[in-house]
């Protein structure tokens, strides 16, 4: 098994749906937190950790933690969704207005960035296998953004897309290539940052991405930032399943490669790859599961959600000598039951506002997590 980790943004408000920023108080209470650029939305990071019993309390108890702290500065608490789903967009709240990078950010991309979601660390050491797995991820990652929709309203409305987040979200540079090396990922950065499209290191908003602690030179793990935030851990620990099973076939499989296995024109592959991805990632965005795309190894159409379940068919021989099988098996209820942007638009056909739906959203979980915090981290509960 491979080490993970998860960055996970949330939202703080009131019950009744209202985002409220506190991250400038929260991160100068509490360790383990650190501020976005909006106060509105705060961050906390998961260790490398290799097993999922592990990973499941450490993403449940700094949040319980967090409810505490937020519950005593007046009854406020966590708000589920990536967008600003009853209201905002229209201001940015700045949490540290002495940072210029903040600065940067809040006059190039306003409230567009003032979302929450995931982001998957998966620790793989070898530069050329790294390169590999983020070709492959990034041609799958609108299967993870369609399984983890979560943000289907902003400013009170539907917006018609299941992830509003990954629709407006500024991806930055706007052309990232697929990099063919370690070599051609270290020159293309070295080039944005010298051209100015890049601040720094961490100014690369694409849906995946390589990570370590010397950008770009030294690197030891793929991060796969499309995901909208999965407020519940489980079903975030069976996406996160699906993407090492994922990354330890590509680890094993040299040959499972988009450059090389894919049936586009040789000549124009990878832009064809790029041009593809892109088109479905959007798709993805507006119709999560139910989206149409289309495939990168022929360029065949093939709805998401069946797409997703030939994934969970091709890595059952990996899963299983690896002991981590089980973990997946929350994805089948995601395809059967919908991700969280259609159990809410359902309600919304049902009769129900956005604002109905956010509060009960919010009292769910808040309830599955005093429920897993009782069984999995004891301590946390009298």
């Amino acid at each position: 098994m491979l080490s993970k980790g998860f960055e996970v943004e949330m939202y703080t408000g009131t019950p009744q749906g209202e985002i409220v920023g506190f991250s400038d108080q929260i991160v100068a209470a509490l360790g383990g937190f650190v501020r976005e650029p909006d106060r509105r939305n705060v961050e906390y990071t998961t260790p490398p950790l290799y097993r999922y019993e592990r990973l499941l309390c450490e993403l449940v108890r700094p949040r319980r933690q967090l409810r505490e702290f937020l519950h005593s500065l007046g009854g406020y608490t966590l708000i589920p969704g990536s967008t600003l789903s009853l209201g905002g967009s229209d201001r940015f709240y700045r949490s540290d207005p002495q940072n210029p990078y903040h600065s940067y950010i809040e006059q190039t991309y306003g409230t567009t960035v003032v979302t929450a979601s995931i982001h998957i660390n998966v620790g793989i050491d070898d530069l050329e296998t790294l390169m590999r797995a983020c070709r492959l991820i990034r041609l799958e990652a609108p299967l993870f953004l369609a399984l983890s929709a979560a943000s289907p309203f902003l400013d009170g409305q539907p917006t018609g897309s299941h992830s509003s987040r990954w629709q407006v979200f500024p991806k930055t540079p706007r052309h990232v290539p697929l990099f063919e090396s370690h070599r051609h990922f270290v020159d293309w950065t070295e080039a944005q940052l010298c051209q100015g499209t890049m601040q720094n290191v961490r100014h690369l908003w694409s849906s995946v991405r390589p990570n370590g602690d010397r950008r770009p030179y030294s690197l030891n793990r793929l991060e796969l930032r499309i995901c909208d935030l999965v407020s519940d851990p489980i079903a975030l620990l069976a996406i996160a399943a699906l993407l090492e099973a994922r990354l330890l076939q590509v680890s094993n499989q040299p040959e499972l490669d988009p450059l090389e296995q894919s049936e586009l024109p040789a000549t124009s592959r990878a832009e064809d790859l790029l041009d593809l991805t892109d088109a479905n990632e959007i798709a993805a965005a507006k119709h999560s599961l139910d989206a149409e795309l289309r495939h990168w190894k022929d360029g065949r159409p093939i709805l998401a959600r069946d797409w997703v379940m030939q994934l969970l068919q091709e890595v059952e021989a990996t899963t299983k000598p690896s002991g981590f099988s089980c973990f997946l098996q929350p994805i089948k209820k995601i395809l059967r039951e919908g991700n969280e942007a259609q159990r809410w638009l359902r309600q919304v056909d049902q009769g129900n506002t956005p604002r109905d739906v956010m509060i009960q959203a919010i009292q769910h979980m808040d309830e599955q997590e005093t429920l897993l915090a009782a069984d999995i981290c004891p301590p946390l509960v009298a």
